[in-house]
């Protein structure tokens, strides 16, 4: 969590964990005091606006394919015996996601390795902070559209999607092992941890973190930096990876010369 400040107001920066368990909860209590002096939150999607089967039909339509064309044949026969060796390692039944583009099947066994040890979306970050402000009456914006992220992810070239399905099944054996790291890392905003568990991974994918990670971080830098001196407070809810490392939204907020400090947990509250 981060905090900028303009002339007139705040506006406030978390990282978000999109999957939590019910372990995780009640989140830190530095997020309740932020999310009380917001009198807008914005999140990656307008998340108390989006059409569940909207969603479904455009995830459908960006990246299962109707032409008989398979996983194996996106990805060649060397890269798919990879995934298919590590997904046997993790019991993720690669054939199930046989007409999925490489970037689905990526996600969908992230998400299926998430939910076995307890992972949630609705108990994660976004979802709990949804429905705050569905109750609260206060407005929620979002950064960026469906359709736009998941053009991010259909255009990637099938190389990086194809590494990038590897990699998530290959960490996938470890998951469970350094989870408990990552979220204590998150909750009390150690910076050393979360850069070294999360961003090294994916700065070795240049073409990966330019699309995913880091050309985002300057459109919303910008974004915010636009905020700024308006009337009103914010919280901004992105990804915790978008706020790490020296191309992270705070370090781009930094550079443009703009007070900014991170907020923490009480150490108390260990």
């Amino acid at each position: 969590m981060w905090q900028v400040d303009g002339k007139t107001n705040s506006v406030y920066v978390l990282g978000s964990i999109h999957l939590l368990r019910e372990q995780d909860h009640p989140l830190p209590s530095v997020i309740d005091m932020a999310y009380d002096d917001a009198e807008v939150i914005v999140m990656e999607l307008d998340m108390d606006d989006m059409d569940p089967a909207y969603t479904q039909m455009a995830f459908n339509r960006a990246g299962v394919r109707t032409d008989g064309t398979t996983l194996r044949d996106l990805m060649g026969d060397a890269a798919y015996s990879k995934a298919e060796e590590a997904a046997a390692e993790v019991d993720i039944p690669l054939d199930m996601l046989a007409q999925s583009e490489p970037w689905l099947a990526a996600m969908t066994a992230e998400i299926m390795l998430l939910y076995r040890i307890g992972f949630n979306p609705m108990l994660g970050v976004e979802m709990t902070m949804t429905n705050r402000a569905v109750r609260d009456g206060k407005p929620i914006e979002g950064l960026e559209t469906v359709d736009e992220q998941l053009a991010f992810l259909d255009g990637l070239p099938l190389d990086v999607q194809s590494d990038m399905l590897i990699q998530t099944l290959t960490d996938g054996a470890a998951l469970g092992e350094s989870i408990d790291t990552l979220i204590d890392a998150w909750r009390y905003g150690d910076m050393a941890v979360l850069e070294s568990g999360m961003l090294d991974a994916i700065e070795e994918q240049s073409e990966l973190n330019e699309v995913l990670i880091s050309g985002r971080n300057r459109r919303w830098a910008e974004a915010i930096a636009g905020w700024l001196d308006d009337d009103r407070d914010y919280l901004v809810v992105v990804g915790a990876l978008h706020l790490v490392g020296d191309e992270g939204v705070p370090a781009l907020l930094a550079k443009r010369g703009l007070g900014i400090q991170q907020l923490s947990e009480p150490a108390g509250l260990r």
